[in-house]
């Protein structure tokens, strides 16, 4: 199917939009291999997060201490020249340590005033460290922020700069003494992004490389104006109406209570995904396909990004739990299933 039959007129790239996704795709390699000097392996984990910042959306990232987090995030922020902060979640993590607050100080004439001491959410690329040790009241001021794209603080509103994204991360072994994070505030990040250990010979590479001199600078690839601009081209990658179909019925798939869920779901799951499920396979679609130099949405770039959108947003029952069968295995298995009905 050309790109011609398969789309409107109206939503056909123009030639200055082609020669950007080809722009964005060289890109991407470029930063692939610049994270390749300091990062060993996770290149599921780089496409991922690179698909979340273009995609303008908020990833979760769930893996045991030791496995670069933090590091990635850092780099992937230098490579892009964003402004990065990170942010250490303790129990005793308040609000106004993220957002900011008013600070009574001498201003002129020996006045006292209040001026506005800018927080740590206050960058373009946000790392919540262990999100889930703060208590509620933290976490909902975070989440405010990913999705109003500014703070209040005191009756203030104050904008966040673009490009904006928050990368959170839980350690899924050490659950004492944390606030694990509620199923409406997990559905307000686009991904949910899992770190493995990494393979013998990748574990030796990072003993080869941690052990010496220090890491390497690595190189500024975009400036955060053209982050911002190809963040707008992803919006304009063609969809066509097969995909959205698809992509709304894998999702319907995951509700118990909908008819076309299987049979083999229903005592496995209590509740499924949202409609937000939909907008962010779509997305997560268009930014994977622009990434990768498509000037068109493909079935499969569905199917890559469904793991990461559909797992943390399905509830598993008692017994799926009783028969350890995470919600992994049940959107692995759903996919699948799709892909041998078409």
């Amino acid at each position: 199917m050309s790109l011609n039959d398969a789309v409107s007129s109206e939503e056909r790239l123009s030639a200055n939009e082609v020669e950007a996704i080809d722009e964005l795709r060289e890109v991407y390699g470029r930063l692939r291999n610049e994270l390749g000097r300091v990062i060993v392996g996770q290149r599921e984990v780089i496409e991922r997060l690179s698909i979340c910042l273009f995609a303008r959306g908020h990833a979760l990232l769930m893996g045991v201490p030791g496995l670069a987090k933090t590091l990635l995030v850092s780099k992937l922020a230098q490579t892009m020249s964003l402004k990065f902060n990170r942010i250490q979640f303790t129990p005793d993590l308040m609000p106004m340590d993220i957002t900011g607050t008013d600070i009574l100080q001498e201003g002129e004439n020996n006045r006292r005033e209040f001026q506005f001491i800018y927080g740590p959410i206050f960058a373009n690329m946000v790392l919540a460290d262990e999100i889930n040790r703060a208590p509620p009241k933290t976490q909902a001021a975070l989440l405010e922020a990913m999705q109003e794209q500014n703070v209040t603080v005191l009756g203030k509103t104050f904008a966040l700069e673009p490009p904006f994204l928050v990368l959170a991360t839980q350690n899924p072994v050490e659950q004492e003494g944390t606030y694990s994070l509620p199923e409406a505030q997990l559905d307000r990040f686009m991904f949910l992004i899992e770190l493995d250990y990494p393979s013998e010979a990748e574990e030796i590479q990072i003993a080869r490389t941690t052990t010496g001199e220090g890491l390497p600078r690595l190189d500024h690839l975009l400036t955060p104006e053209r982050v911002i601009a190809f963040q707008s081209l992803i919006r304009r990658v063609p969809v066509p109406d097969h995909i959205y179909t698809y992509a709304a019925r894998l999702v319907r798939k995951t509700r118990p209570a909908d008819p076309s869920a299987p049979s083999w779901l229903k005592p496995l799951v209590s509740w499924g995904a949202g409609p937000r499920a939909v907008q962010y396979l779509i997305l997560g679609a268009k930014a994977r396909a622009a990434l990768l130099g498509s000037y068109m949405v493909r079935l499969e770039d569905v199917q890559e990004v469904a793991a990461p959108v559909l797992t943390h947003r399905i509830i598993t029952t008692f017994a799926a739990q009783a028969e350890g069968i995470d919600a992994r295995a049940i959107v692995r298995r759903i996919v699948q299933e799709s892909q041998a009905e078409r």
